[in-house]
């Protein structure tokens, strides 16, 4: 599929409607967005109340500065994503920054890796709910349920190879959650907030 320098439509449409300061915008990205935001939030923070609190902080910037997004730069799905990264890493250390300052357990560098860890994980979520129907539900079935390749196949109702293919490429994509920056995981997600 070739990429365009053309934004999708509802994307442009959103961010001038929500630079125009029209309340029903918010309200609508609220609704398409918010279970993916609260979602990515609680992966990196492990926590309802403080993933509550930066999906607040994701949709109160978007109000504050709407024209901080780009339609031209990238998807608003992506844009997002990256903005609840940041925000929920730097949640998360200030929360075990005050931690430690207080004397409570671990150490800064046991803060970095558990930073570290939930950006990969955050990362990792965004990348599966991110990629084609067809490859999440043959590393669904090959990973959460423990089929083998033969058996996907049988489940899917593609062939042996295809299924191999599948779950491959799925693999493949997966894998860039450990890259700091990887193609096709949102920019900041992972790497420094």
């Amino acid at each position: 599929m070739p990429k365009t320098d053309v934004p999708p439509r509802w994307d442009r449409t959103m961010q001038q409607r929500l630079a125009r300061g029209e309340a029903a915008a918010l309200g609508e990205l609220y609704d398409r967005f918010a279970s993916l935001v609260h979602g990515l939030a609680h992966r990196v923070v492990d926590d309802e109340h403080a993933a509550g609190a930066v999906t607040r902080d994701v949709f109160a910037h978007v109000w504050e500065h709407p024209d901080s997004y780009d339609p031209a730069q990238e998807p608003l799905r992506t844009w997002l994503a990256a903005l609840t990264s940041r925000l929920a890493v730097r949640r998360l250390r200030t929360t075990e920054t005050a931690a430690l300052a207080r004397g409570g357990p671990g150490t800064a560098e046991d803060l970095e890796r558990t930073v570290r860890h939930a950006s990969v994980a955050a990362r990792a979520d965004y990348i599966v709910q991110s990629m084609p129907a067809p490859l999440r539900a043959a590393l669904e079935l090959a990973y959460f349920q423990r089929r083998d390749y033969r058996r996907t196949a049988a489940d899917l109702g593609v062939t042996d190879d295809e299924a191999r293919r599948r779950l491959r490429l799925g693999l493949q994509l997966l894998a860039t959650a450990h890259d700091t920056g990887a193609p096709g995981a949102p920019p900041g997600v992972g790497g420094a907030a």
